[in-house]
């Protein structure tokens, strides 16, 4: 998979863009605050209909549209060529009473947002990710639910009602605290819960197992072997009823077993769910929050045992996580047959020579890759010389010769 033309109007500083991009490695060259990772965005914005940076729509959108244009709007569409097909996907922001809107569409047809999820396939790779292992549950949350939106619809699906009956089911729970109510007024939202629940956990769960089979292989080969990563799921009740495991101690991954098994069917996760949910009742009642779910899972990285999310160095955190952004271009490569798009911004700072080379190879296999580097000596010329070179400057490309 790759993306042959790309197309962005008032977005961010890119008043206006359109470029012919090859397959192969692209390299993206300029200072900061340039467009290089804007440009990068657009493109994972297309790819999953959600922003990494902004809060709002409306700051995605040409601060000059925004101030001196009536009806403000920005674009951004592409081209992509498949190994069967290509396609035309397109994201246009308009502004709707207060806010703004987006306006999807797939082959000038229009789409749902949940339609174009996974159409173009992209890992994106950026220098605060190492957030998803020092952050909050909630970021390793997300990353888990951008990346099996991209490969598998039905979890986005079942995520978006999900998240609509847990919202349903605390505003019950408020009520219920308020006036006392008859608790069994619960059963209909716990059935409605676990139905859901249990697909994200099972799926959550399988997935994370196949990341971690190879983002193994990565970090061993980013870290020049000198240091082993394992990938753990830790969903909020526990699928097989083991004592919770202490995360500031050593473990082995046998301490975690049967971890590395695959899920119990949907079924038997769905009456586990259900228990818990019985067990807790009380004090989600209490609280006015339903305390036990998907929506309150993680994900640890250890490495030779240690919970990187606890402990570990920047350099030990920042490295787990891009071995684990790069087993994921092989999950969805397996899940979808087709290579991702792979979007590396400034990843080359802060690796040594040896780890620099071991991403080039990984780059090397991808269908399309997008890189941004403020210094072209960050590879070397070797690299460069089979890569597409851009300038980025205010908003403007310029193909540039061999450097």
């Amino acid at each position: 998979m790759h993306i042959s033309h790309l197309s962005l109007t008032n977005y961010r500083n890119y008043s206006r863009l359109a470029v012919e991009l090859p397959p192969g490695p692209i390299l993206l060259r300029g200072d900061n605050a340039q467009g290089k990772t804007s440009l990068l965005e657009a493109i994972f914005f297309l790819s999953t209909t959600r922003s990494v940076h902004a809060r709002t729509d409306q700051q995605l959108i040409n601060w000059l549209t925004l101030k001196q244009e009536p009806l403000p709007f920005a674009r951004v569409e592409a081209t992509v060529k498949t190994k069967l097909d290509s396609f035309r996907l397109a994201i246009t922001l308009v502004r709707e009473n207060d806010g703004f809107r987006k306006d999807i569409r797939l082959n000038g047809s229009k789409k749902r947002a949940l339609d174009i999820v996974g159409k173009l396939t992209t890992v994106m790779f950026l220098p605060e990710d190492i957030e998803l292992v020092t952050g909050a549950p909630a970021i390793r949350r997300r990353y888990l639910d951008t990346t099996l939106c991209q490969i598998n619809p039905d979890y986005c699906q079942a995520l978006t009602r999900y998240n609509k009956v847990l919202a349903n089911r605390n505003a019950l729970l408020k009520d219920l605290a308020e006036r006392n109510g008859n608790a069994d007024q619960l059963l209909y939202w716990d059935e409605q819960i676990a139905h859901d629940g249990a697909t994200l956990v099972t799926q959550r769960h399988n997935a994370v197992l196949e990341l971690d089979a190879v983002a193994r292989q990565r970090h061993r080969e980013v870290s020049g072997g000198k240091e082993g990563l394992r990938l753990y799921y830790a969903p909020s009740f526990d699928l097989y009823q083991r004592p919770k495991p202490d995360y500031q101690l050593p473990l082995l991954m046998e301490d975690l077993a049967p971890y590395s098994t695959v899920a119990p069917p949907v079924k038997e996760v769905r009456q586990t769910f259900l228990a818990y949910l019985q067990q807790s009742r009380r004090e989600d009642i209490q609280r006015g929050v339903t305390l036990v779910g998907p929506h309150r899972d993680d994900l640890h990285f250890l490495v030779d045992g240690i919970d990187m999310t606890l402990y570990g160095s920047r350099g030990q955190q920042r490295t787990a996580a891009l071995s684990t952004k790069l087993a994921e271009v092989a999950l969805m490569q397996q899940s979808t047959g087709e290579t991702p798009v792979l979007l590396l911004d400034d990843v080359m700072s802060e690796l040594d020579a040896e780890r620099r080379q071991h991403i080039i190879n990984i780059v090397d296999q991808a269908g399309q890759a997008l890189l941004t580097t403020t210094d072209w000596s960050d590879y070397d010329e070797a690299f460069r010389q089979r890569s597409k070179l851009f300038s980025v400057t205010m908003g403007q490309l310029e193909e540039v010769g061999q450097i």
